[in-house]
């Protein structure tokens, strides 16, 4: 069943709270079927009494952690998306929740110290980055243990390849274009900068790093003096509404803003994002696809609500975005098909 599509304002900052993903996940049914609801929890409840036996008898824990994921996994599959719902504070409430919140990546997620999901920190953690390596020291043996495999998951292996695919990207851009411009929407620490070998050989004009949250941009200021790289502050609904002066780009991208987006704004921020590219120019944006194993662990564990989205879904937004007459496009998944890519040319 094809989600209703919900219509809610992006805040001031677009700041993507749980809170607002629950609402959005709330709007896809009509009600909950008490009866499933109810055969749904006891299935759940004999997954979390197995996962917790297995940490007390001092199982594996990476074939404690895998297991778990794939039966959340399973379970997901079997859920409609209200009664999926009703099962994330049971099993965010459940005591072996106690085991699992000892890794620093999950305790992050699920903790939001920035407020919101899918912070640049979390995703510092996801690629094991330098900066990170004291909240993998301070913590507890079972949780780095526990962390070694949440950290190697296939979906932060697609986001580690995706990091790669963007650095790629700006590169062939700069390969083409002499000076070429980038503009990097919801740019996190920007740290596909530090993979980029145009950036390190001054090859770019510009590379404009737009984000929301201040944090990080400071991150991205102090990283980047005297560089190319110009940190900005800005929001989609900024963008939407044209509130900054920021000039057309020769490539321009947004890798994990539109997990948490509705259809009816990653059109409207397509549309203004397109008006940005130069003719010749290109914009890429990418989802995590519905193949997504560790969704369960993501969504219940992490409180890292996520809209997934198909190929199909992809091209919606594709096709509700642009005159295809005035376009090349292509949609295609990373290696483990676990994050899904739009890539649209502007040819006029």
């Amino acid at each position: 069943m094809r989600a209703k599509e919900f219509k809610f304002d992006i805040d001031q900052q677009s700041i993507i709270t749980p809170e607002l993903m629950k609402q959005h996940k709330q709007s896809e049914t009509e009600g909950t079927d008490k009866s499933d609801l109810s055969e749904r929890i006891l299935d759940l409840m004999l997954i979390l009494q197995m996962t917790q036996q297995s940490f007390i008898k001092k199982e594996p824990t990476g074939q404690i952690v895998h297991q778990l994921v794939l039966r959340l996994h399973e379970l997901r599959s079997r859920c409609s998306p209200d009664t999926w719902q009703h099962l994330l504070p049971v099993a965010q409430s459940h005591p072996v929740a106690e085991f699992l919140l000892t890794d620093p990546f999950t305790r992050w997620s699920f903790q939001k110290p920035r407020g919101y999901s899918g912070d640049a920190g979390l995703l510092d953690l996801l690629y094991k980055h330098p900066s990170i390596k004291h909240l993998i020291d301070e913590s507890s043996p079972l949780g780095q243990e526990i962390y070694a495999y949440t950290s190697d998951s296939s979906s932060c292996v697609a986001v580690r390849e995706r990091r790669m695919i963007l650095a790629e990207l700006v590169d062939a851009t700069a390969s083409k274009v002499e000076n070429a411009e980038i503009l990097a929407v919801a740019c996190g620490h920007l740290r596909e900068a530090e993979l980029s070998h145009s950036y390190a050989d001054g090859k770019l004009k510009r590379w404009v790093a737009l984000d929301q949250d201040t944090q990080s941009l400071a991150t991205v200021a102090a990283n980047h003096v005297g560089t190319a790289i110009d940190a900005m502050a800005g929001s989609v609904a900024g963008l939407i509404r044209r509130s900054y002066a920021l000039g057309q780009f020769d490539l321009a991208y947004a890798a994990g803003l539109y997990d948490y987006l509705p259809k009816h704004v990653s059109i409207r921020l397509n549309q203004r994002l397109m008006e940005l590219v130069k003719p010749g120019g290109e914009f890429l944006f990418a989802n995590f696809s519905t193949e997504v194993v560790p969704d369960g662990y993501m969504e219940t564990f992490m409180n890292w609500p996520l809209i997934l989205r198909s190929e199909q879904d992809m091209w919606d937004i594709v096709n509700g975005s642009v005159d295809r007459n005035h376009v090349e496009a292509e949609v295609f998944f990373g290696e483990n098909r676990h994050i899904i890519y739009a890539k649209i040319k502007k040819l006029s």
